[in-house]
């Protein structure tokens, strides 16, 4: 049963009670990610949610660590472009232990300044393995290269220089500013009550007061080009792609289909034509970001370097195919079992439920129910991806970001490819 409850200040709470399953997912989300820092304070949504573990009034850093460990419980969290969410998955005996944890963290942390500059030292260590991953640094390169100097192409995790710069007032300013009560949102799915739950927020956040700042989110305007970047590496990294749709864009679920038929699992098409067929990847596939204003399509494949035209050229006929000729019915119905088998199977998950209760609320402010998302699912026609194929993934709209042992002067060959 879901439920939504809105406390006077303005925070939150949704709930599901299942009470078929023996575990509980509670989590907290805050509307602060990447495309809300300036430039010189980039990454500090990151490390803040690093803080968040380095000890409350209450607990240090170890017992953060210690709580849901002693009773099997898992505790984590992620930041995002547009929000940083901290969650717990215990067992439903362990419901309040977990919230409890999750409240003090947000609501009692210190920031103690000795704990600030060690952790600057492991988020630089952080920012370095990612540096050292070549097949997740090119998603960032891509979206850098695509939207130019939005907010929204910032890296997650920031800048050496400016995670170095970062002291506690930033982090204080950070936090009066973007984990007010109208920006966050509690929510749990589990064998759970909700009064319960409803109960302990509201006693750890009663008396919390302050709005976010409307600020007005300009759309990220695309800047088609052919970017590489040069690195020692085996493989040479791609991610090709345009514009997408946001997150209440009447074709959302067209593009959904479309982008499963291009590039989602091993019956799609680039998958078949890339690596059955010819060899030439062991990974491709074709993925869609929806954010709250702006939307991104893409393709990744790793390929040898000697291939990256070819895979290019390949990846730009698929692309022209769906654009020039309606899909098959037969294959369209196919690709919508996919899509609802996979999230019908994904929603066994509490913690995929309580995700999905907050992102619906993040984005739309209700529940979006399963059966609304596979009528919409099934709505959509062989007219409806053969429209949105022209009108998102034109020629002139393409981006193609490569990383590997590449030379600059390649540049030009690659565009001609992407402009066919």
């Amino acid at each position: 049963m879901y439920r939504k409850e809105v406390l006077e200040n303005g925070l939150r709470i949704v709930t599901e009670e299942i009470p078929h399953v023996r575990s509980v997912c509670v989590g907290i989300w805050a509307g602060s990610g990447a495309k809300d820092e300036n430039k010189k304070k980039n990454g500090i949504s990151h490390f803040i949610e690093h803080m968040m573990f380095k000890g409350t009034k209450r607990r240090t850093a170890k017992e953060i660590a210690e709580t849901l460990e002693a009773v099997g419980g898992q505790l984590n969290a992620a930041t995002d472009k547009e929000y940083t969410c901290y969650y717990a998955k215990v067992l439903s005996s362990h419901t309040s232990l977990a919230l409890d944890l999750l409240l003090d963290m947000l609501t009692q942390s210190t920031f103690n300044p000795r704990e600030i500059e060690k952790e600057k030292k492991v988020v630089i260590e952080e920012i370095k393995m990612y540096e050292d991953s070549p097949d997740e640094l090119i998603h960032d390169l891509f979206v850098q290269t695509i939207w130019g100097g939005h907010r929204l192409g910032q890296n997650i995790l920031g800048k050496k220089e400016a995670v170095n710069s970062l002291t506690r007032e930033d982090i204080l300013s950070c936090l009066k500013q973007s984990y007010t009560p109208d920006n966050i949102i509690v929510a749990a799915a589990g064998h759970l009550k909700s009064e319960e739950i409803i109960r302990q927020v509201k006693e750890a956040f009663a008396r919390k007061r302050g709005k976010k700042e409307k600020v007005y989110e300009t759309k990220a305007r695309l800047t088609p080009q052919v970017f590489i970047k040069e690195k020692d590496t085996k493989q040479a990294h791609l991610c090709l792609g345009t514009k997408g749709v946001h997150q209440t864009h009447k074709d959302k679920y067209a593009l959904a289909v479309l982008g499963t038929i291009l590039g989602g699992g091993m019956s799609s098409r680039l998958f078949q034509e890339i690596r059955e067929r010819r060899a030439l990847a062991y990974s491709i596939y074709s993925y869609e970001h929806c954010y709250r204003k702006n939307g991104l399509f893409g393709v990744y494949a790793g390929v040898s370097p000697a291939n990256l035209n070819t895979v290019v050229r390949l990846i730009v006929k698929e692309l022209n195919k769906l654009k020039e000729k309606k899909v098959r019915k037969s294959e369209i119905n196919k690709t919508k079992e996919q899509l609802k088998g996979a999230l019908m199977l994904s929603l066994e998950s509490t913690g995929t439920r309580a995700s999905k209760l907050a992102r619906s609320e993040f984005y739309l402010g209700r529940e979006i129910t399963l059966d609304e998302i596979i009528t919409q699912v099934n709505k959509v026609s062989a007219d409806d991806l053969k429209r949105v194929a022209n009108d998102l993934l034109k020629k002139e709209d393409l981006t193609l970001a490569a990383l590997g042992p590449l030379k600059q002067d390649e540049k030009k060959k690659l565009l001609e490819i992407v402009r066919e």
